[in-house]
C-alpha cells in the first residue's frame, strides 16, 4: 500500500573532507552548479550543487563523522538519457577520468568516485 507518492529524489547529502576540492570536482566532472548560496552561506550550512534535478548537499565534517572510504559498493545514481550518457562517457575519457562501464542488462552505468571516495553512478535505461 502506497501511503504517499514522491516527486523524485531531491538530493543526496555527503560529508566531504575539503569543501573547495569537492565543489570543484562536482562542478568540473558532473557539471553541477551551486544553488541557494544566498541563503545557505554560514557555518554548518550545506553547499548544494545541482545538474538539472539531480543535486548533492555537501557538508563539512562534524565530530564523529567518518571520512574514510570503506570500500563497500555504496553509491548514488543520476539518471541520464542515452545521448547525455554517451556525452558523459566521452567527456570522462577525454579528461582522463577513470569511469567503469557496467552493462546491467536493463541499463548501462558509468561509475566514478569523488575526491572522498563516494561512488557516483551515471545510468541510462536507453540500452
Amino acid at each position: 500500500m502506497t501511503r504517499f507518492e514522491t516527486q523524485g529524489l531531491d538530493h543526496v547529502a555527503l560529508v566531504v573532507a575539503d569543501m573547495d576540492r569537492s565543489v570543484a570536482w562536482y562542478a568540473d566532472v558532473l557539471g553541477m552548479e551551486r544553488r541557494f548560496a544566498d541563503v545557505w552561506n554560514g557555518q554548518g550550512d550545506p553547499v548544494v550543487l545541482c545538474n538539472g534535478d539531480a543535486c548533492v548537499a555537501l557538508f563539512e565534517p562534524v565530530d564523529g563523522d567518518r571520512l574514510e572510504s570503506d570500500g563497500v559498493n555504496r553509491h548514488f545514481a543520476i539518471r541520464l538519457d542515452r545521448a547525455q550518457f554517451d556525452a558523459a562517457r566521452a567527456a570522462f575519457a577525454a579528461d582522463g577520468i577513470d569511469a567503469e562501464l557496467w552493462d546491467h542488462t536493463i541499463c548501462h552505468s558509468l561509475y566514478v568516485r569523488d575526491p572522498d571516495g563516494h561512488q557516483v553512478e551515471l545510468t541510462t535505461y536507453k540500452v
